[in-house]
């Protein structure tokens, strides 16, 4: 019965707080913003509040036990659940030092705002509220998102002290005193700008949580279904139908909501079993629903979180860097949508009979097309230059319009007030999980640029390399940016690419004659993308692992098919640093030709690893497409040249193949 009570307590405080988040975020958007430093600190204590209301102390324990019981296919018991429920008084140190942060913030703000690094005093007020401040988001973090992101901050936070006493790029310059470092690491932890409750937590509150709540809503009216049952109807009759309609519908849905895993367990529940049904083998359907889903980090018009992270941090207009990312992402589905039709092809070419390869959509689309009308107001504005907080209010006002019409013209997609309550709820528990790790990320930040040298000394290494290795430099911020992004989620990731490799990429495609702008632009993609292919990168590989898991696949083998599917998405951000034209910076005429290189090139990179053209291809045929689709991704036009003529060779060569081998079939 006490631990029944708990659990209520638990839950009202679950609503009250969300209650009280909703109306903070609603007043700086509808009525007016605050100073940063209070805004960023507020969105925070909100999402640690929530963090530590929805994961207490036994939270990791008892999933452990769930997941046990049903990989044994039975159900928890309740004994060993409640085992360590005592674990949870533990939180009351975390309620209590959350306390101290919204009084701390509250009492200081004045003090915070006008606040100079190096001439304003630091108290011992200070002191404690970034111990304070530090510890509650590393524990949100483990609570969150694991041990390796925590674990992997803590150990920037050891660095940041131990610099002095490193060797070669590690080594920072040691500060006169202990004490007037402890200030240093104090005040630009959590006192100003640079640190916790810099530009990405702010971003976080001021645009995020309302594409987050946006896409909740929307998919919770019947939008994200009208997505997938779209790309499932325009696939339907096809070569492969259930495979393309998991790469329409993710793509549809991915323009939404931007989460790769999200995307899988919300399309592949239906795409995967049908992939199967029409002979893929179980990693196969997972591979082809993880790519398609982790492509919508990229597809504009919403992207990944990370993207608007990078509209802030660039100071540009979020629909630039939306504009720029639509050559990219279209290469990237297109390549996967030809990947899919060719080994369909390939599968009725080997294997005799036909199997039903039908999608049933019971529902009609055309009435529901009301349904996108949300969407559609939200990219409008944005197009309109409208603020981000702005756009993302209309399109939730949208969605609670469409909810209305709902009630009169279409009672199955209807949600009541116990429903927009809940979806309220998932909401705020995914803004808070995003605001965690955001702010996190703020440590590293700092300790990179702040309170070590290791950003300018990794820059200086990199370019050290000279303007001629531009490749080796790019190929080092890869491997770095996919090694760091196995442990990371997404907006984690790229953060941590925009430190650590961003400022090595510039300065040499600076001294290549690139623009500024450019030149930042293409960096900053760069780390973007590989952020994002990391989540379908083995071993780490979160978004192949959820569909594995659905396809009843093994889950290595899975990433490991993803992973090559993928190849276009490892392949795009070399291709847009040394064409920026696929970024659309350039002229017209430099534009097409370098998106009809880049389609050709994908077409033979798809074609190359489905190993399927009108027959199936040898081993030799292979390696000559992929030469020439990397002749075609080059961007001298003599290379190019080269790469489209022994491309369109190597597929005549198979398609004349293909009819002598159907011609000797029809005469025996």
């Amino acid at each position: 019965m006490e631990n029944n009570k708990k659990w209520n307590l638990r839950n009202i405080a679950a609503i009250a707080v969300t209650v009280a988040f909703f109306a903070f975020q609603m007043y700086i958007a509808l009525i007016k913003q605050f100073p940063p430093m209070l805004q960023s600190p507020l969105h925070l204590i909100f999402a640690l509040t929530l963090v530590y209301v929805y994961f207490p102390a036994d939270y990791n324990y008892r999933k452990k036990i769930r997941k046990a019981a049903e990989a044994a296919g039975t159900a928890p018991d309740p004994a060993v659940m409640k085992k360590r429920a005592w674990t949870n008084w533990l939180d009351l140190p975390a309620f209590v030092g959350i306390g101290y942060m919204l009084w701390y913030v509250l009492t200081q703000n004045e003090r915070l705002t006008d606040f100079v690094i190096g001439i304003s005093d630091v108290y011992i007020m200070d002191y404690i509220g970034m111990v304070v401040t530090i510890l509650l988001l590393l524990m949100a973090v483990y609570r969150t998102l694991g041990l390796t992101l925590a674990v992997f901050i803590t150990v920037f936070i050891v660095y940041a002290w131990v610099s002095p006493y490193l060797p070669g790029i590690f080594y920072t310059k040691p500060k006169s005193s202990m004490l007037k470092f402890l200030n240093q690491f104090t005040a630009g932890m959590t006192m100003t700008e640079s640190g916790v409750f810099g530009t990405p937590l702010f971003t976080s509150a001021s645009t995020l949580f309302y594409f987050i709540v946006f896409g909740s809503f929307f998919s919770t009216i019947g939008g994200g279904q009208l997505l997938i049952d779209m790309g499932m109807k325009v696939s339907n009759k096809s070569s492969g139908g259930p495979a393309k309609a998991a790469v329409l519908s993710s793509g549809l849905m991915g323009m939404i909501s931007g989460s790769a895993v999200a995307n899988v367990a919300t399309t592949g529940v239906m795409t995967i079993p049908m992939m199967k049904k029409i002979g893929y083998e179980p990693e196969e359907a997972g591979a082809v629903e993880a790519v398609a889903s982790t492509g919508g980090q990229i597809m504009p018009p919403i992207m990944g979180v990370g993207a608007f992270i990078m509209a802030e941090m660039l100071g540009v207009n979020y629909m630039k860097i939306a504009v720029a990312a639509i050559i990219p992402a279209i290469a990237y589905y297109f390549a996967v949508f030809v990947l899919v039709d060719r080994v369909a092809a390939k599968r009725a070419a080997n294997i005799d009979g036909t199997v039903d390869a039908s999608i049933r959509v019971d529902r009609k689309i055309l009435p529901r097309l009301y349904l996108l009308l949300p969407a559609v107001l939200l990219v409008v504005w944005i197009i309109r230059g409208a603020s981000l907080m702005r756009a993302g209010m209309i399109g939730i006002f949208a969605c609670i319009a469409c909810n209305v019409i709902n009630y009169f013209v279409n009672k199955e997609d209807f949600i009541d007030l116990k429903g927009l309550g809940a979806c309220c709820i998932d909401g705020a528990k995914q803004a808070a999980s995003i605001a965690i790790p955001t702010a996190a990320c703020g440590i590293i930040i700092n300790v990179v640029t702040g309170q070590t040298s290791l950003a300018t000394n990794l820059s200086n290494l990199i370019s050290a390399l000279g303007t001629s290795n531009l490749f080796l430099a790019l190929l080092i911020a890869m491997v770095g940016c996919m090694i760091l992004g196995m442990a990371l989620p997404t907006v984690a990731a790229y953060l941590v690419g925009v430190i650590l490799f961003v400022p090595c990429i510039r300065p040499i495609l600076l001294a290549g004659g690139m623009a500024d702008f450019t030149s930042n632009l293409c960096a900053n993609m760069f780390v973007f993308y590989y952020g994002i292919m990391a989540q379908i990168t083995p071993p780490v590989c979160v978004a192949s692992y959820t569909a594995a898991g659905i396809a009843d696949a093994n889950a290595m083998k899975t990433g490991l098919k993803g992973f090559t599917y993928a190849m276009v998405g490892f392949l795009v951000p070399f291709v847009f640093v040394y064409n920026p034209p696929i970024l659309l910076e350039g002229t017209l005429v430099e534009i097409v030709i370098a998106t009809a290189q880049l389609a050709l090139g994908t077409y033979f990179l798809a074609v190359m690893v489905a190993g399927f053209f009108k027959c199936n291809m040898n081993k030799f045929e292979r390696t000559l497409l992929f030469v020439a689709a990397l002749c075609l991704i080059a961007p001298e036009m003599i290379s190019s040249i080269i790469g489209a003529v022994l491309g369109i060779v190597i597929l005549f060569l198979n398609m004349g193949r293909a009819k002598k081998t159907v011609a000797g079939g029809v005469s025996a």
